[in-house]
């Protein structure tokens, strides 16, 4: 890990020290990785002395609400919710922490606040090609399972804990395995050997990960399950490319009371079938269509992700969009552009890499 060496280390520590007014971003539609790190950072900063806030484009899910407890009420801004109290955050910031993202217009509605505010701004990423152009100091490592891993390490570097995961505040240590274990679908991708020493680390040090998988795992609402299958039975489409696809329109999430975060990993169990190479999940979402992509080894989510639906992330776990009339007229040409287009990536775009 290139980025976390003496003189970046020192420099965080002296930007810390500075601050009165830290702010702590991530991407829009935050999931399990980006509130663990987003959350785990608050605690570390917190026990620093510094009263950071957290600011949100959007509400994050309802399964994650045991990572902000009664107390981090007000430490919370969410754009969604109050604008004018998340960009007032931002604008008064000093210091900004950038988790889970790797350029400002990942945040949605707060790209703007975030292009002119003054502020010191530092990331913490591990998605690829990352504009480090628009940070003071970047910790941008993409051989790391997460933003919640990378931070970890981060941290293990600082003075104050020098290498002893039991220096790490217990909240904190509790948001980092949390982070960690949503992002690695509990350890089944993008899991390597950093991995496993930081989740060995953190349970020497007193982690309850049992309970972590309690809240994340057993703690689903009904339609949930129920919306599942649905999905399964009516909904997955195979292809003879080895594409399994699923489009969740509007109508349907309404039926079944879907929240944000409901139909969390769904995405990954139709790479349990055997023929299956890819696995794509879309969710109508307004004017766009918010896709979801896995795969497996062998086979390149990212590349069909940047290629086909405005996106990008790792090699086996990528997401994008369809913008809606951009992309595609409206959700009932879903099916239709994905098919074509993952035929297009199989015997064209793959052969031609």
């Amino acid at each position: 890990m290139t980025d976390i060496n003496s003189s970046n280390i020192q420099m965080l520590c002296r930007l810390i020290e500075e601050t009165a007014a830290p702010v702590i971003v991530t991407h829009m539609k935050p999931d399990g990785d980006a509130m663990g790190s987003s959350v785990a950072l608050y605690h570390f900063l917190r026990a620093m002395g510094h009263e950071a806030r957290i600011v949100l484009n959007d509400r994050f899910p309802s399964y994650l609400n045991f990572l902000a407890d009664a107390g981090m009420k007000d430490v919370i801004a969410v754009y969604g919710e109050k604008p004018e109290d998340a960009i007032s955050a931002i604008d008064g910031s000093d210091l900004i922490f950038c988790l889970d993202f790797n350029a400002f217009h990942r945040t949605d509605t707060l790209e703007d606040a975030l292009k002119r505010s003054r502020a010191r701004k530092v990331l913490v990423d591990h998605h690829l090609n990352p504009d480090r152009e628009q940070f003071d100091l970047s910790f941008s490592e993409t051989e790391t399972s997460s933003a919640s891993e990378l931070l970890y390490h981060i941290l293990m570097a600082m003075p104050s804990v020098a290498g002893d995961a039991c220096r790490i505040p217990a909240a904190c240590a509790e948001a980092l395995m949390t982070g960690m274990t949503t992002d690695t679908n509990n350890f089944a991708n993008s899991v390597y050997p950093s991995t496993l020493k930081m989740a060995s680390s953190l349970l020497a040090a007193g982690v309850d990960r049992d309970r972590i998988l309690n809240l994340l795992y057993n703690q689903y609402s009904e339609n949930r399950l129920r919306v599942l299958g649905h999905m399964m039975k009516d909904l997955l489409t195979l292809t003879e490319d080895g594409v399994a696809y699923i489009v969740l329109d509007k109508k349907t999430q309404e039926a079944y009371g879907v929240s944000e975060g409901d139909t969390e990993g769904f995405v990954n169990m139709p790479l349990s079938i055997g023929k299956v190479r890819m696995s794509l999940l879309l969710k109508e979402d307004g004017d766009r269509v918010r896709v979801s992509i896995r795969s497996k080894k062998g086979t390149s989510a990212n590349r069909c992700a940047r290629l086909h639906f405005n996106g990008g992330g790792h090699e086996n776990a990528a997401g994008g969009r369809l913008d809606m009339p951009q992309d595609i007229a409206c959700i009932a040409e879903a099916a239709a552009y994905i098919e074509r287009h993952t035929h297009d990536f199989f015997t064209k775009d793959e052969k031609n890499a």
